[in-house]
């Protein structure tokens, strides 16, 4: 049983969130703190021109209404966005929060995975605490 886990979301089409949901109400114990983690990658400057002026903030206030959604789902959790590049911001947010356990859905490796590595690779690879994939 864990006391502080975290659980990075993605919102990819091809993945689904309730397996590592349904794991971390599973492995908490009844006063452990859970954190749904998304990470919001940054828009090329290229193509921000493109978008409307209040795209980015209104993305943000529908991403953290899923996130706040899910967390409602289990004890004690929270949904929390922040900026960066996926594997490296989780491995940073769990460095500087100190979780006993990351739980992490990953979809079946292809030909891409393979050559540039995957963020469920990455956290597997550098964490230092205890990784649960789900798959």
């Amino acid at each position: 049983m864990y006391s502080h886990i975290l659980v990075p979301i993605s919102f990819d089409p091809d993945r689904d969130v309730s397996g590592p949901l349904k794991l971390a109400g599973l492995l908490a114990t009844p006063e452990a703190k859970i954190t749904l983690l998304h990470v919001v990658e940054q828009v090329p400057a290229y193509a921000i021109s493109y978008m409307p002026v209040d795209y980015l903030d209104a993305a943000r206030k529908a991403l953290q209404a899923e996130l706040d959604g899910l967390a409602k789902t289990l004890p004690n959790a929270s949904g929390l966005l922040i900026d960066g590049h996926s594997g490296r911001a989780i491995l940073d947010w769990a460095e500087d929060n100190s979780p006993d356990l990351i739980i992490i859905a990953s979809h079946r490796p292809g030909m891409q995975d393979l050559l540039l590595g995957s963020t469920a690779t990455q956290v597997v690879r550098h964490a230092s605490c205890a990784v649960h994939v789900v798959r």
